[in-house]
């Protein structure tokens, strides 16, 4: 039952990431190739690997993380707060940020992770980037040999589909049909690599991503039936 668990035992995530070279062309010859074979049932016949480029984001291989945010709950007597907090630049530094997070401060075995979509885009995405980079995995992230109930993951999606494995809902659409102020601002997530690449815009980023970081936050209260976070008890530090 979720409403046992101690919320300030949860840490909230997300992550942006953007393709890991600006455009297709810069990449060698062989990743091309390899980025059009691994690419080869999405495309069909529609698009050039050139012109699919701009969705490599969503793989590890060929993307890269530019943001993690984090938000956790703190209680002082009666005053709840939500403190949230970002990573962002370069991915090296980020992922050894993470880590030193994970492993100093939210390393017991009460401790979850939680996020939207997390178990399946997020959480293996952050330990396969941490691979490439030659980064340790924190023990909250390194999952082999591990049954399921043994994994210290939550994910409101998952929450959310009740067994339906058939299902998916967008975080958009959760917060919408839940009541929940939308996390989204002036991007969505097929704009985050214009917004890195073009415009530079890295601040833009993170906003964005902690607006998201808060909304998953907002879900997992409301799938407890508990009242929603007001502006005042959200800390940006």
């Amino acid at each position: 039952m979720i409403e046992k668990i101690h919320l300030e035992n949860i840490l909230f995530l997300d992550i942006e990431t953007v393709p890991a070279e600006e455009n297709f062309k810069t990449l060698d010859a062989e990743m091309q190739q390899l980025w059009e074979l691994k690419t080869q049932y999405q495309r069909r016949d529609e698009f050039t690997p050139e012109d699919f480029y701009d969705r490599a984001g969503i793989w590890a291989e060929f993307g890269k993380i530019v943001c993690i945010s984090v938000g956790y709950f703190t209680f002082k007597g009666d005053i709840r707060n939500f403190r949230v907090t970002s990573f962002f630049g370069d991915e090296p530094k980020i992922l050894k940020d993470f880590n030193n997070l994970l492993s100093n401060h939210f390393n017991q075995p009460q401790h979850l992770l939680c996020g939207h979509n997390a178990k399946e885009f997020d959480i293996p995405f952050i330990a396969r980037r941490m691979i490439i980079n030659q980064i340790p995995i924190p023990a909250k992230l390194n999952l082999f040999g591990k049954k399921p109930w043994e994994i210290p993951h939550l994910d409101t999606l998952e929450l959310w589909k009740f067994g339906d494995y058939k299902h998916f809902t967008s975080l958009k659409l959760l917060t919408k049909i839940l009541g929940i102020p939308s996390p989204k601002g002036d991007i969505d997530g097929s704009q985050v690599g214009h917004v890195y690449y073009v415009e530079k815009d890295i601040d833009r980023i993170v906003t964005y991503c902690e607006k998201d970081t808060i909304a998953v936050a907002q879900i997992f209260l409301r799938l407890r039936r508990e009242e929603l976070l007001v502006d005042d008890e959200v800390l940006h530090v």
